[in-house]
């Protein structure tokens, strides 16, 4: 969300001064950060949530591997049972 955030250059900060944040996931601190005014891109988010549903789609949603779901692992399991 800081304006200086740019992914296509090192560190991802177009900043010099500033150093790199390795975790990202964590919580951190920035004396160079700076609320950009247009950060949040609306359709760019609306475009990534519709291609995670079209792979939902198309690979299902991680209940694959479910032996359950179709049972040709049980069916497996019960030939070597």
């Amino acid at each position: 969300m800081c304006q200086f955030y740019d992914a296509n250059v090192p560190r991802q900060c177009r900043e010099d001064g500033a150093e790199e944040v390795i975790e990202k996931e964590r919580a951190n601190f920035c004396d160079w950060f700076k609320p950009g005014q247009d950060v949040f891109d609306g359709v760019r988010a609306r475009e990534a949530s519709q291609a995670k549903d079209a792979l939902a789609a198309l690979f299902g949603d991680g209940k694959a591997n479910d032996p359950d779901q179709d049972g040709l692992e049980s069916e497996a399991d019960k030939l070597f049972k």
